[in-house]
């Protein structure tokens, strides 16, 4: 009788269908609605929120563990990140129309905010660097959102204030447009099995 125990062990892979257009997509849409009111087109965060809650972070948070199944560090790092600033940036809000109270809220110190937005530019530029290692499309959008967490901070800080506010503002849509463009070529390039919408191909740096 064989032992079970010496039997040679199948492995079974469990298939994850590629979460960046869904990811890009929820990027798209928050900063979409985001950045009107950076521009002076709408007003208020309150409806803001729900789309910094929902499409912002949470699911991107479920593109970034999603790419953490794929073992893509780079896309689950992205989407992660960014999925936490927004639940972060909500909270923010909230404190700020006094949900935990008017206390909480006239002792908040904005300073804090410009600084925390520092060091998203930070984590911002490196991953910067790691898209030059994916699509130019991509690349670009980082570089668009380095601009505007070079915007969001100087001008909480206290630093050319309007204009640095309307870089915010202006890089912010343009974020927009790019993700609706990148998450559309993910889904139409898969589907058709063809270039529809060219992304770029990577600046000639490959993996070692």
């Amino acid at each position: 009788m064989s032992d079970p125990l010496n039997q040679p062990h199948s492995k079974t892979s469990i298939v994850v269908a590629n979460p960046s257009a869904m990811g890009l997509f929820g990027l798209a849409m928050v900063t979409l609605v985001a950045s009107t009111q950076k521009l002076g087109w709408t007003s208020g965060t309150a409806f803001e929120l729900p789309w910094a809650l929902f499409l912002g972070a949470s699911l991107q948070l479920y593109a970034s563990i999603l790419d953490a199944k794929l073992n893509n560090a780079f896309g689950a790092t992205a989407f992660g990140g960014y999925a936490f600033f927004w639940f972060a940036v909500g909270m923010t809000w909230m404190i700020q129309g006094g949900w935990f109270g008017a206390e909480v809220a006239a002792r908040a110190d904005v300073r804090q905010l410009g600084v925390a937005f520092l060091g998203y530019l930070i984590f911002s530029l490196y991953m910067t660097l790691g898209a030059l290692a994916t699509t130019k499309v991509l690349f670009g959008i980082f570089v668009l959102i380095d601009l505007l967490f070079l915007g969001l901070s100087l001008s909480v800080l206290g630093i050319a204030r309007e204009f640095f506010h309307a870089l915010a503002g202006w890089a912010e849509l343009a974020i927009a447009l790019a993700s609706f463009y990148a998450s559309a070529a993910a889904i139409l390039n898969a589907q058709f099995g063809r270039t529809v919408l060219p992304l770029g191909k990577a600046f000639g740096i490959r993996r070692g």
